[in-house]
């Protein structure tokens, strides 16, 4: 009979054998909360009249969570959960510093807006086949992609953001929805498989995706592994999520398409995942190589600012003209990343959060706009001024924000931009954020002239309030992301605060890398 041997193995060696702090469990509770949601709702697709309701509860519990997180950031720094206790870098890490958290807090917002406007735009038919259960699958993979301290599912948490992006742009089933899902479809695959193959090229040569192992290791692989083609590759498949200039056409050609509320979702927070992925990835990662590459980022700055600007103004649709102007926003980001100090990097993260609210609102007030009116061509509406003077009003705030004009939050941003430009001596990408915000100005006062305060055309039908009485839950939807952008540029202080902190945990990543691997400080 052979004897039975035993030995102990010593699992401290791989795994985290001390139970997680309850407190840490916050930096997976968006993801968890919102796949929880969105299964209860998937459930309950055939009872219609509740979706919204439960929807709505589920973003307003999302805003809690992600409202808890960001204090639990501000008060304690930036702390990391592993899943299955398996320790860094074997296990999968959930990460969250300042820039994560202020994200994930600015999107649960605009969600809710969203959440709320949809109750009213979107038909029994659109809550059947899952504007809320996609909803709440965005928002995971939003929150998921914010908040991952791991480079491979910040790919996955793109792709689940891409699939209920799919969904809801084409909610409906209309021709001209299904043209500007297979372009934005075929965009997104393209930089998708850039991205994946990037991840690969990374781990290939790093043999971790842990992004504090990351930053641990480069310094080591700096002067013998070939990096800048790396970051080049992860430059081009980010720009593509961003819509930057020249990759960004098919932007324009999709926005306009979906339901109003959809686009608004669209145009403030998905090409601020690219924006986001730019940062975590060149400015943190790979700060060198994003140094060597700073005049060409700073072109393709320039580049989309203008072509964006260019393009709105050349617009007769004014959805596609926001779609524009969501493009011109990304050139005064990846300004910003350029830049690569700490008050350029404030100045793109305070911009990004700010688009995050206005553009979402922007696309709201001109959906709602088109209505009133009958139409979104500049050239068959009008009078909406005098038949709905509020809206009119709200507007016209919107837009001022969006060009940068006091006393909206647009103003901050772009202050800190240009002065960051010219604290370098790049008074040439200074000159194109100043000529952008002018010609910006210029698009929009064309626009609000000619849908707002233009009376209707002889022989139009007048504009009735009475009978054109706006739904409560639009009139929320909107109101809510306006008072935002009031408050944000009367009371930009706390705003401008977090912002700087989050540019100097970009830079001095420290604590990043501290929360992962206790007692390990990056090169």
């Amino acid at each position: 009979m052979a004897a039975t041997s035993s030995h102990s193995v010593d699992l401290s060696q791989a795994m985290n054998l001390d139970p997680a702090p309850l407190a840490d469990w916050l930096v997976v509770m968006p993801v968890v909360w919102c796949l929880l949601a969105g299964a209860i709702l998937l459930m309950l697709r055939k009872r219609t009249e509740l979706q919204a309701t439960i929807g709505i509860v589920a973003l307003v519990g999302l805003c809690l969570l992600d409202a808890a997180l960001l204090w639990r950031v501000l008060d304690g720094g930036s702390f990391t959960m592993v899943m299955g206790r398996w320790l860094p870098p074997f296990g999968i890490a959930f990460t969250v510093d300042l820039l994560g958290a202020f994200f994930t807090m600015t999107s649960g917002l605009v969600a809710l807006a969203a959440g709320i406007f949809g109750r009213d735009d979107v038909d029994s038919t659109g809550r059947r086949y899952g504007f809320y259960p996609f909803l709440l699958l965005l928002m995971a993979g939003v929150s998921g992609a914010f908040l991952t301290g791991d480079a491979f599912n910040l790919y996955v948490w793109f792709e689940v953001l891409l699939i209920s992006s799919f969904g809801l742009l084409v909610l409906g089933s209309e021709r001209e929805q299904i043209d500007g899902a297979t372009k934005y479809a075929f965009l997104n695959l393209v930089g998708t498989t850039l991205f994946l193959v990037a991840t690969g090229y990374l781990y290939g040569l790093f043999g971790t995706l842990n992004m504090a192992d990351i930053l641990v290791k480069a310094p080591e692989l700096r002067q013998t592994a070939p990096l800048m083609t790396l970051v080049c590759l992860y430059l081009l498949a980010f720009a593509m999520k961003a819509a930057a200039f020249p990759v960004n056409f098919w932007l324009p050609a999709s926005y306009h398409t979906p339901k109003l509320v959809v686009s608004g979702l669209f145009g403030g927070l998905l090409t601020k995942i690219g924006i986001y992925a730019l940062l975590r990835v060149l400015v943190m990662l790979f700060p060198i190589e994003r140094m060597e590459l700073g005049w060409v980022i700073a072109v393709l700055a320039a580049g989309t600012m203008v072509f964006g600007v260019l393009g709105a103004l050349a617009q007769n649709d004014t959805r596609r003209a926001v779609g524009f102007l969501v493009i011109s926003g990304i050139g005064m980001m990846l300004a910003g990343i350029a830049l690569g100090s700490p008050s350029g990097l404030a100045g793109a993260i305070l911009y990004s959060a700010h688009s995050m609210v206005v553009m979402t609102a922007i696309y709201f007030a001109a959906g709602i706009g088109g209505r009133v009116s009958g139409s979104f061509l500049l050239s068959r509406s009008g009078g909406i001024y005098a038949s709905h003077l509020v809206l009119a009003f709200t507007t016209l705030a919107l837009f001022l924000s969006m060009a940068g004009l006091p006393p909206f939050s647009g103003l901050w941003p772009k202050v800190m931009l240009v002065k960051a430009a010219l604290d370098v001596g790049e008074w040439w990408l200074a000159g194109t954020i100043l000529v952008t915000g002018f010609l910006t100005t210029i698009t929009v006062g064309r626009i609000w002239a000619l849908a707002y305060w233009k009376p209707r055309a002889a022989g139009a039908d007048p504009l009735e309030p009475e009978s054109q009485k706006l739904p409560m839950s639009s009139v929320i939807g909107l109101g809510m992301l306006t008072v935002l952008t009031v408050v944000f540029g009367l009371w930009p202080e706390p705003l401008i605060a977090i912002s700087q902190d989050a540019a100097r945990g970009l830079i001095d990543t420290s604590s990043y890398v501290l929360s992962v691997f206790p007692g390990e400080v990056p090169q």
